[in-house]
């Protein structure tokens, strides 16, 4: 196994790292949406939260050696439901090559935000 580390996605606010390789695959922790510039929240509203979130997402496969659009399976959480439609908007832009999904609402994520989105890919 090996540890993924980029300074072009959030650094890890906990025990834990922003991916791992194992075999052919990447495995990411759950990506919010924090600007890796700035490191704070970036957008107030679920469609500029999930944009940053799949960036950071996009970021840490591609440190990888992977990329987003060889994705085999993502899970969402959302805090709200009723973002579902919007957010399955700017995140279709992004996961064009369509892979699995679980999506599911949560009570409250890290720093409050609207979404988080951890990612599965191919090497």
């Amino acid at each position: 196994m090996k540890i993924i580390s980029t300074n072009n996605a959030p650094g890890a606010i906990g025990p834990y790292s922003q991916g791992m390789i194992t075999n052919s695959l990447v495995i990411t922790s759950g990506q919010i949406p924090i600007d890796p510039l700035t490191g704070n929240i970036k957008g107030d509203n679920i469609e500029e939260q999930t944009e940053q979130s799949c960036l950071n997402v996009a970021a840490v496969l591609k440190a990888a050696g992977s990329d987003i659009t060889k994705t085999i399976k993502t899970t969402c959480f959302l805090t709200d439901m009723a973002d579902f439609a919007k957010f399955n908007e700017v995140y279709a832009k992004h996961f064009t090559s369509k892979p699995a999904r679980s999506c599911v609402a949560v009570k409250q994520l890290p720093k409050s935000v609207l979404v988080e989105i951890e990612a599965i890919a191919e090497l």
